[in-house]
């Protein structure tokens, strides 16, 4: 197919304000492949973008969206393992490979990791460019609606491998926003105990228990998490407890999500830390150090895209219950002010970038 020389994005021209413009189709590198996008997801760390709190990483104007699936429209003359035409998902991660991290394989970890949409102009625009190592094809059995759900959900998978998760395994996960339904999601498809689940928001603790049997919904605002959590698990706490909030409003009489995710952990137990807080947050290492436990951190993924696309293709995921709404990209301001404004009802917003 012959390429445009022009496309429609979403561009963050300031902080608070994206417009739908006319900007050049980027140029591919001959190690990269040019990918027209079908549809994007607006993640956390968007709004993180959106709202002025990282310049360091994001400043206007720029495209962002790390969580997208097209197809592939163009290849770059040292690339091999892409066709024409082939449906994908792109990790958008881009580690520097120096880096002491990398030095041992754990480029999740990469002390100047990059991404595309953060870094890199993104999946908010109608073509977007990126290497050929970050290419996944997907089946004719993942819509590309629901494959744009495979980066959020392959965050989700990496957290349950850093907490070792595994067959019987009973487990907390504070929060049913985005990252914490992502972590729902993967720890189901390993263990069938309960997965206890906290949020202040009963829209979002509703979506999750209408999506799996196993959950055990528990609304903070409503009663103690910890205690409900010990007393539904004969007193010992769960296994593993998963912290994914990131930005808590402070419920009277409880702790901060951390601190309670720490105290809802059994004995010699994991508790597994994935906000990105913008402030200091509180935690008492003697509630740890008492219970021998674990505290270990996950950030974004580390190849959990193969299992992501795995378990999606074969039917033991439901990225349908992560989508709250979608939206042409042409109005990526009033899907940015909906989930800042409503987030009680919204999980996901998702841009379709090629509207009838």
């Amino acid at each position: 197919m012959s390429i445009p020389a022009t496309m429609h994005a979403a561009v963050t021209t300031e902080y608070g304000k994206i417009e739908w413009l006319e900007v050049p189709v980027p140029k591919i590198a001959d190690d990269e492949v040019l990918v027209k996008v079908a549809y994007a997801n607006i993640c956390g760390s968007d709004m993180h973008i959106f709202n002025g709190e990282w310049p360091q990483r994001a400043a206007p104007p720029t495209i962002q969206g790390h969580e997208f699936s097209g197809s592939v429209v163009q290849i770059g003359k040292n690339v091999s393992s892409v066709a024409l035409g082939d449906r994908v998902v792109v990790d958008p991660i881009q580690p520097c490979g120096q880096c002491p991290a990398c030095g041992i394989g754990h480029s999740s970890a990469c002390s100047a990791l990059k991404l595309i949409g953060i870094e890199y102009n993104g999946g908010f625009g109608q073509y977007v460019a990126v290497k050929e190592f970050m290419i996944f094809p997907i089946g004719p059995e993942i819509s590309d609606l629901h494959a744009a759900m495979v980066e959020v959900l392959s965050i989700g998978f990496h957290a349950c491998n850093r907490a070792q998760v595994k067959a019987g395994d009973v487990l907390a996960i504070f929060s049913a926003g985005r990252v914490g339904h992502s972590i729902l999601q993967a720890a189901q498809t390993i263990t069938g105990e309960k997965i206890f689940v906290v949020d202040i928001l009963q829209q979002r603790l509703d979506v999750a228990a209408a999506a799996f049997p196993n959950v055990v919904a528990i609304n903070a605002t409503k009663q103690d998490p910890v205690a409900f959590i010990k007393e539904h698990t004969g007193g010992k706490g769960v296994d593993i407890a998963f912290e994914a909030v990131g930005h808590d409003a402070p419920v009277p009489g409880q702790v901060n999500p951390v601190r309670s995710a720490i105290q809802a952990m059994r004995g010699g137990g994991t508790t597994c830390a994935l906000g990105l807080y913008e402030n200091p947050v509180e935690i008492h290492m003697k509630e740890i150090i008492w219970k021998e436990g674990r505290l270990i951190a996950s950030r974004v993924s580390h190849g959990e895209f193969v299992d992501a696309i795995r378990e999606m293709a074969a039917g033991n995921l439901k990225p349908q219950a992560l989508i709250s709404a979608v939206m042409p990209a042409s109005q990526t301001q009033e899907a940015f002010m909906r989930l800042q404004n409503e987030p009680e009802k919204y999980i996901k917003i998702t841009l379709d970038l090629n509207p009838e």
